[in-house]
């Protein structure tokens, strides 16, 4: 049986920047740029906005962050504030605000966030992580790359399994106009990317990227009397967190993201097997693999061979990041897989899953420390 709110919100509108190198912008006027469009896409007022959720944005962390972007946008909202879950922070944010106007604290509520890091800094991706930063392992992809490692002895994953991953995610980038990497590319090629940390190379790694990207969450019933009429329903969301670093987890073969996952499909009163479409958060190609496997679309340990030939490419058993992920279309954490989920269920994608009705998006923060999941559904 579904959950009392599963249904009874909506993400009414969406807006994004362009991807990639954005000189001269820093993250508040891109956050206006995507917030102004989601609101025009909703056909939304700002002065009718009460709620303004925003992440933090990584690369330069800033105190009452929320209130200085509620004063560019001429704003007054009633709640909200800056989240930080890592890449998680969307899906959570979102959450949170259907919580929050269920509760009647607010009606309308803006979900953001913009960062800069590719013409900005990028201090917060290469600084150390915990104390065995001394011994060698030095930054995110180390934490990554361990974890794929005990994955391939554990499983028999293969590098070139995650490299279809990499190649179905550039293969649907290169038909999104919008995608910050468009150049096709080949298992052959991949094979021959350089490491960055063994075994995963460069095409196993997310882009790194300036942009912004925002949703409008409010009531179906609100949406209707707004004439929203491509207001996506949000069927069931859940979170997963662990608070253990990586050297110090018992299974480094299994995330939190089993947790937030049975908790959105419960929520839904929906299984894998209902959907249609699946927008995974892929920092590295490790991550979606990992998340197929804990969300229950295969077996632990049978990731590998479900992303084989062609099966989440489109017209694959379930099309994965349709508009490129984190791989090709834009190395910003998460909310563009949001994005990309009401695409697909308006119809509106570059790359169309015929007769999708159901799609399934994931977050991740950290290394594989926080997790959040959000179902959705077609517009009614």
């Amino acid at each position: 049986m579904k959950h009392a709110l599963s249904g009874k919100m909506v993400i009414a509108g969406i807006g994004q920047t362009a991807f990639g190198k954005l000189a001269g912008r820093d993250t508040v006027s891109l956050n206006v740029e995507a917030i102004s469009q989601a609101l025009g896409d909703a056909g939304v007022d700002k002065a009718a906005v009460d709620a303004l959720y925003v992440k933090a944005p990584t690369s330069r962390f800033e105190m009452m962050y929320a209130q200085k972007l509620a004063e560019a946008l001429g704003i007054q909202p009633r709640i909200g504030g800056i989240w930080d879950h890592g890449g998680a922070s969307n899906i959570s944010m979102i959450s949170q605000a259907v919580m929050a106007i269920d509760a009647g604290q607010c009606e309308i509520a803006i979900v953001a966030l913009a960062d800069n890091p590719a013409t900005g800094t990028r201090q917060a991706y290469e600084k150390a992580w915990g104390d065995d930063a001394v011994f060698g392992w030095f930054g995110t992809p180390a934490g990554y790359a361990m974890i794929a490692q005990r994955h391939m002895q554990q499983w028999g994953t293969t590098s070139d399994q995650l490299g279809a991953i990499a190649v179905a995610c550039r293969r649907h980038a290169a038909a999104n106009p919008k995608a910050q990497l468009r150049k096709p590319l080949t298992l052959d090629q991949y094979r021959e990317s350089r490491w960055i940390v063994e075994p995963l190379r460069r095409d196993d790694c997310c882009l790194v990227s300036d942009g912004a990207a925002a949703v409008i969450v409010m009531s179906a019933k609100k949406a209707a009397q707004l004439g929203a009429h491509r207001a996506v329903p949000i069927l069931g969301f859940g979170q997963g967190q662990t608070s253990w670093d990586v050297a110090l987890r018992p299974d480094l073969t299994t995330t939190a993201a089993a947790i937030s996952a049975k908790t959105a499909f419960a929520m839904a009163s929906l299984t894998p097997a209902d959907m249609d479409v699946a927008q995974l958060y892929d920092c590295f190609t490790i991550c979606p693999l990992m998340t197929l496997e804990d969300y229950g679309f295969c077996a632990k340990g049978q990731g590998g061979s479900f992303v084989q030939g062609g099966n989440i490419e489109l017209g694959g058993q379930l099309p994965l990041n349709t508009s490129g992920g984190l791989l090709s279309e834009t190395g910003m954490p998460g909310l563009q897989l949001v994005l990309e989920g009401v695409r697909q269920m308006r119809a509106e994608s570059v790359n169309q899953v015929k007769g999708a009705r159901r799609c399934v998006v994931s977050n991740q923060g950290g290394i594989m420390h926080t997790h959040s999941t959000l179902i959705l559904g077609e517009p009614q």
